[in-house]
């Protein structure tokens, strides 16, 4: 695969979703979990997409329960926690492994695109983030900890580059 725009995955509500949609826009693909630490970044990713959303990004949550078994419930559950604890309406997709053999191939692809620190291709845990730029490429790769806000510019650099 050349581009994200070669993937499909399925959507929280269960239908099937070609990432061509998305053409010619700037990406964040996240992998997100209920009941983690780092879950206050639902606030962060929404109002990445409320200010960014009408220039060309979009945040896209892929839940996943493999680190710590936190994202234990099922799409609707997970859907539903997003939208009332975060107001989260950005879009969300069904819950999928990341890593190993099982990993969505979205995954495999971003991690081996941009792998994490010394190398590492492996997702170290919830919330990991992949910035794709408008020609369907892996700009960059941020780890857990690197708050929504912090990724402002590199996401106005990439919605200025053509």
């Amino acid at each position: 695969m050349s581009s994200v725009y070669e993937f499909s995955a399925q959507t929280i509500d269960g239908k099937p979703v070609a990432l061509s949609k998305f053409k010619g826009q700037v990406l964040l693909i996240v992998n997100t979990a209920s009941a983690c630490g780092f879950t206050p970044q639902f606030k962060g990713l929404q109002s990445l997409w409320e200010r960014y959303g009408e220039k060309g990004l979009t945040v896209v949550g892929f839940p996943s329960n493999e680190f710590g078994a936190q994202d234990p419930g099922n799409n609707d559950e997970i859907a539903s926690f997003c939208e009332m604890n975060y107001g989260v309406n950005f879009p969300m997709m069904a819950k999928v492994e990341v890593n190993g053999i099982g990993a969505h191939p979205l995954w495999q692809w971003l991690k081996g695109e941009k792998p994490g620190f010394l190398g590492t291709e492996a997702i170290k845990w919830n919330f990991t983030k992949f910035l794709v730029g408008r020609d369907g490429q892996v700009l960059k790769r941020y780890a857990p900890q690197d708050e929504p806000d912090k990724i402002a510019k590199d996401i106005e650099a990439a919605l200025a580059a053509s």
